[in-house]
């Protein structure tokens, strides 16, 4: 009985996660516009989405600015890491804790600070004769802000379990300091790289709240796109592109998460073999 109200709950639990994407799923499915009666499968709304022009180009503003703030987070995020690592106990504990407050904090908080302080760049290059103007570059730098702890987050626990002493040997035997941190360390916290990576793609991707309040007129992405056609009721080719977008991050996941290789003191042994090489 005890085994049997566990699988229940877990049945329960995942339900209530999958049941409306299941819903958005069908409807996409739906021929008819309205949501109150089956019309009969069809799709004719994956048809229609990619005519919507629109549509298409708010998905490419998410796609662009999610790529490009995650792969700019995850770079410096992993620099900050390394250089965090290299401090004392308390200093990087401090400075840790410091760097997590954007993610702690409220989004509205962090989105209205933004705004203003691209208020205030305007404001102080306008003497200057300059300019902010609010669009894609703003939306960007609030994406990479936001974005920096949850790498952090990802990268600092495998820094933590790199064996140091593999990345002194290999400086031992002749490799330099860059040399010797790419073939040796970046293996090992690869694994945090890449999911501090998809985290901060994935959390620009369906950000509002940031983007709703650094985005300029005429300047849209998916989420900002759908909070003004909620007003006037979603369009059902919605339905399709969320289709399409949940199946190729559910895919994408399953790719990611395969079970890695097996890898035994390969950093040391690839330098060790280059240098010998050389």
């Amino acid at each position: 009985m005890r085994n049997f109200l566990k699988k229940f709950y877990l049945f329960f639990i995942f339900v209530l996660l999958y049941a409306p994407i299941l819903t958005l799923i069908v409807l996409s499915f739906n021929a008819s516009r309205t949501r109150a009666k089956w019309g009969g499968f069809s799709l004719k709304w994956y048809a229609a989405l990619f005519q919507n022009e629109q549509i298409l180009q708010a998905l490419y503003n998410t796609l662009l600015i999610a790529v490009l703030s995650a792969l700019i987070a995850t770079v410096i995020g992993t620099i900050a890491c390394i250089g965090l690592n290299s401090m004392k106990n308390g200093m990087r504990m401090f400075w840790f804790n410091i760097a997590n407050i954007p993610m702690l904090n409220a989004e509205i908080v962090t989105g209205i600070s933004l705004m203003m302080l691209f208020i205030a760049a305007g404001n102080l290059l306008s003497y200057v004769g300059g300019d902010v103007t609010f669009g894609f570059w703003t939306i960007l730098i609030g994406h990479i802000t936001f974005n920096l702890p949850y790498v952090a987050l990802s990268v600092m626990p495998k820094l933590k379990q790199v064996n140091m002493s593999t990345y002194e040997v290999a400086l031992d035997i002749g490799a330099s300091p860059i040399y010797a941190f790419y073939k040796v360390v970046l293996p090992d916290i690869m694994p945090g790289v890449l999911s501090g990576f998809l985290l901060a793609f994935t959390m620009s991707l369906d950000d509002f709240i940031i983007t709703h309040f650094v985005k300029g007129p005429g300047f849209d992405t998916l989420s900002t796109k759908i909070y003004t056609e909620v007003r006037k009721g979603i369009k059902p080719e919605m339905y399709a592109l969320s289709t399409l977008m949940f199946v190729t991050v559910l895919l994408l996941l399953l790719i990611v998460n395969r079970k890695p290789r097996t890898r035994k003191a390969e950093g040391f042994s690839s330098v060790q073999g280059s240098l010998l090489f050389k």
